[in-house]
């Protein structure tokens, strides 16, 4: 049949299993918004505050289900608005088709009103993307985009369609189902035996696990396998989740501000196993120092990540939950009864550091509100921005359920938090609850509008310190305490903004007001803010110094 490219883009969302995309209309993505606007009963378009945040949300929506997020946005500053949200999902390996509008082929290189060359700008943070010229190429270029995001290392990818090319008419033949991913690439077969055999012989084993797990969908055979291994296990930022917190076996995340038991295990270990991982300087500190008395195994499914960050004894390139499937085919129930009692020991030793009380009167202590709100949160799925409380609820929130922690880690998007909220709750019905600062909210805080006008029942807990808090903790521990630009001299009161926005919000000084909003907060049907006091001294510990190694973290408040 002859429709136009722009009902052909509709028809191969709807064939590829879309049912919701985010975005803001513009003069270049008329047709296509007109088109949407007819398959409306098919297909929702969520509105959001602007094009960061719809990139956020389908993001979010990603993150949570699994499923490929969409997003649609104008030429110009609608495509450029994107570009931070595109980025935060390559950086994470999250799945995203970007569909971006542009000025007619024509017109493309002359300056036009609103024109950018988005593929230009979006080819660092980006899987592919494409500009299309000619109508007839358009529904198989979009099915191409779909197969890409989702295949092998997940990621981004964005379609520029001219507005001629959506106007125009072309050829279209439906497709059963949406396109299938790439074939998953496998571990090499010997190279697995011989991951075995040197599994088979560590005495001090110890498993490195990141966001690879998740997206492999393989946290079932990873504690199969540390049982099998009898050995501990710890994350980066992007595993959390992947296995439950109290798992016994789990020592918690890794990294500048992870536990100080998982980075004494992983310095004793003899062998290390990471899986789905990439090494990240912010999890390894000094990478010439790092498991320095360890092997180290290296699976992942991405080639370009083997051998980039740490030298492996041993790197396979595959689909995580295959190899780790046939890793436990290969091997033999192990025993490490020494090791297990010195990873006890570890842990009654950072059992040692009681929860310190608010360091000034009238503020609550992070870890109160965390543990606070989680007593109502069951089966919520967890999101934050990036700062002193993304790494606060990193280290305290119990996570039981994969995908239930949404997080910027590789970029650290300060405002990503709302919009994600957001698109989790369309992708999966689940309650929203959003840990974010002061300093992050205020960028962030437009898509209470689309949080109110979609009726999404997010908590939002704004841990208020007056600051900008993890650069200030920096200012205070590695320049003498110098505060530039750090201090917020801001009189906002959130919870009069979020009644501005049609929500509702509590202040929160004391465990007691903090309980009052929080049984207010989970019985509301829209978002509801809770304001808590924080002192700007509190500070995440520990923590691992820029560059750092074990012997350098930092326990206790100087």
């Amino acid at each position: 049949m002859l429709i136009s490219g722009a009902e052909a883009v509709v028809r191969v969302l709807l064939e590829q299993g879309c049912d919701t995309v985010f975005g803001y209309p513009g003069g270049q993505v008329t047709d296509l918004y007109d088109a949407l606007y007819r398959k409306r009963r098919c297909i929702r378009h969520i509105l959001t505050a602007d094009e960061q945040g719809a990139a956020h949300a389908a993001d979010g929506y990603a993150r949570a289900s699994g499923r490929t997020g969409v997003v649609l946005a104008t030429s110009g500053p609608g495509a450029t608005n994107l570009v931070t949200g595109i980025a935060t999902a390559y950086l994470d390996s999250v799945p995203m088709v970007a569909v971006t509008g542009n000025v007619s082929c024509r017109q493309i290189g002359r300056d036009s009103f609103q024109e950018v060359d988005i593929v230009g700008v979006t080819m660092p943070v980006t899987k592919h993307n494409f500009i299309v010229k000619h109508a007839e190429e358009l529904p198989d270029t979009l099915r191409t985009a779909f197969r890409i995001a989702k295949s092998g290392r997940k990621g981004p990818v964005l379609v520029d369609i001219p507005r001629d090319v959506q106007t125009a008419r072309c050829h279209f033949e439906a497709q059963d189902g949406p396109v299938p991913a790439e074939p998953v690439r496998t571990a090499d077969a010997d190279g697995l035996a011989a991951a075995a055999a040197l599994l088979s012989q560590a005495v001090r084993p110890f498993i490195y696990f990141g966001g690879g797990i998740l997206s492999g969908d393989a946290s079932a055979e990873l504690t199969a396998l540390a049982d099998r291994l009898d050995a501990p296990m710890g994350c980066s930022l992007m595993g959390l989740s992947a296995v439950p917190s109290d798992h016994p076996r789990f020592l918690g995340m890794m990294g500048m501000h992870g536990s100080a038991a998982a980075a004494a295990a992983e310095d004793e270990a003899d062998l290390v196993l990471a899986l789905g991982v990439r090494f990240s300087d912010r999890a390894t500190g000094d990478q010439h120092r790092f498991a320095r008395h360890a092997q180290i195994i290296h699976i992942d499914i991405d080639n370009a990540e083997l051998q980039k960050n740490i030298p492996a004894v041993l790197d396979l390139c595959g689909d995580v939950k295959d190899a780790l499937t046939r890793l436990l085919d290969l091997l033999p129930q192990q025993h490490h009864p020494a090791w297990s009692r010195r990873i006890a020991s570890l842990r009654r030793r950072e059992a040692q550091h009681a929860v310190p009380q608010s360091r000034s009167a009238g503020t609550l202590h992070p870890y109160t509100v965390i543990d606070t709100l989680q007593r109502y949160a069951a089966g919520a799925v967890i999101v934050t921005d990036v700062g002193q409380h993304q790494m606060w609820t990193a280290q305290r929130y119990p996570f039981t359920e994969p995908r239930s922690f949404l997080t910027s880690g590789g970029l650290g998007t300060m405002g990503f938090g709302l919009g994600a909220a957001v698109g989790a709750w369309l992708a999966t019905g689940k309650r929203p609850v959003l840990f974010t600062g002061d300093g992050s909210f205020g960028m962030n805080l437009n898509e209470l509008a689309t949080a109110v006008s979609e009726r999404v029942p997010v908590v939002i807990a704004v841990m208020r310190n007056g600051t900008l808090g993890m650069v200030r903790q920096w200012q205070r521990l590695f320049f003498g305490g110098r505060y530039a630009a750090t201090t917020l001299s801001r009189q906002t009161d959130f919870v009069r903004v979020a009644e501005a926005f049609g929500a509702h919000g509590m202040h929160a000084d004391s465990l007691e007001s903090l309980n009052a909003a929080a049984e207010a907060a989970f019985s509301a049907k829209g978002p509801f803010v809770i304001d808590c006091a924080v002192s700007p001294d509190e500070l995440v510990l520990p923590m691992l110094p820029p560059g750092g190694s074990v012997e350098n973290i930092i326990t206790e408040y100087p």
